[in-house]
Parts: structure tokens; C-alpha cells; sequence
């Protein structure tokens, strides 16, 4: 399926383990296969999936009382940089990931669709079953967290 990838990078950024984000993701890909005639009614089979696995790890995290949802975007690399500058960016994004850990749980998925995944803001507003209004506040809400608190350690410092 093409969009593998992107269903267990969202259940990698709602569970803890790679090893739980991958079972999630083998299961909602089983449930998809066992059901693929039933699948053929929906317009936009990806997104159906994607709402799956929201549904699936968000699920699994209350049947375990977790509160401990983690970001994993680490990709960022700049080959022609001095090793300072890719300490300091690798840095910066586990700063980004430890915030993003405190965020509420509705905005760390928006921005995880959004500026992860590259979802649009119709099909995001879909899959979370909300208003594009709405998604647009949360996202705003979430950088705007994500933003005060890095300025807050630039300020002062480790935290």
C-alpha cells in the first residue's frame, strides 16, 4: 500500500516504541485486507486508514493508561553544515520532540498531520472529524505552544 509509510509514522508519533507502532500499523494494513471488499465505498481509502489508526493507537493508549505519546521527526540534516550546527540542530529537534510531549493529545495530531504528513486542512479536518476551522486553531495553538517554549529555553537556557 502507498501509504504505509505515512500510517506508521502517525502510530510511531501516538505510541512509544517503534515495536508498538509497527504492530499497529500490521494490524489496521490486516483489518484493510481482510476487509477490502467493504473498502471499495470509500472515496478516499487513505484516509479511512489513517482515521483507523488514529482510532487504533489512541485506543491502545487508554487500555494502557499511557500519557506518554512521543514525537519522532528527526530527519533534518544539512550535509554542508560544521559538526557545531548539526549538534545544535539535532538539539533542537529533541527540544521540539520533548515539548511536543506536553502538548495536548488533539494537537500533537494536528500538527503531526499537518506539518509531518502534509496533510491539507480539509483532509485533516476529515480524519479528526472536525470543522477546517477548528484544525486551523489547534495547529495555531500547538506552534504557538511549541514557539513560546523554545524561546523560553533560548532564553534561559537548559530548562
Amino acid at each position: 500500500m502507498p501509504f504505509k509509510d505515512k500510517l506508521y509514522r502517525l502510530a510511531k508519533r501516538l505510541l512509544v516504541s517503534s515495536e508498538e507502532a509497527e504492530d499497529a500499523t500490521q494490524e489496521i494494513l490486516m483489518k484493510l485486507w481482510t476487509n477490502n471488499k467493504a473498502m471499495a465505498k470509500y472515496k478516499n481509502v487513505e484516509a479511512f486508514a489513517m482515521t483507523m489508526t488514529k482510532n487504533f493507537c489512541l485506543d491502545r493508549l487508554k487500555s494502557k493508561q499511557s500519557s506518554n505519546l512521543k514525537l519522532v521527526h528527526s530527519n533534518y540534516e544539512d550535509g554542508s553544515s560544521s559538526l557545531q550546527k548539526q549538534v545544535e540542530a539535532r538539539d533542537s529537534v529533541n527540544w521540539v520532540e520533548r515539548i511536543m510531549e506536553e502538548l495536548p493529545e488533539q494537537q500533537k495530531i494536528v500538527l503531526q498531520l499537518r506539518d509531518v504528513e502534509e496533510y491539507d486542512y480539509d483532509e485533516i479536518a476529515e480524519l479528526l472529524e472536525m470543522k477546517p476551522t477548528a484544525v486551523r486553531v489547534t495547529l495555531s495553538r500547538a506552534r504557538k505552544a511549541v514557539r513560546e517554549k523554545l524561546l523560553e529555553k533560548h532564553r534561559y537556557g537548559i530548562g
